[in-house]
């Protein structure tokens, strides 16, 4: 049963990134919307793409045991 727990924590990991995703891009959106800082817009840039690396990252671990448990 230790593979469906496996499973389970990297969906939890995928809805974490993709809440990350989800917060950031709004965080973004606001920042634009409220000001025109330069800096502080590559700050809000970069957490996006990292949350957005981090949900292709965490979907790609899913893909992998998913296909590592089919063929078990």
């Amino acid at each position: 049963m230790n593979g469906e727990s496996d499973e389970a924590r990297a969906i939890a990991r995928i809805a974490d990134a993709a809440r990350e995703v989800l917060s950031a891009s709004e965080s973004l959106e606001t920042f634009v919307k409220t000001s025109g800082d330069g800096s502080a817009r590559a700050l809000h840039l970069a957490r996006l793409t990292a949350a957005v690396n981090e949900l292709q990252t965490a979907r790609g671990a899913l893909d992998e045991l998913l296909t590592r448990n089919s063929k078990a």
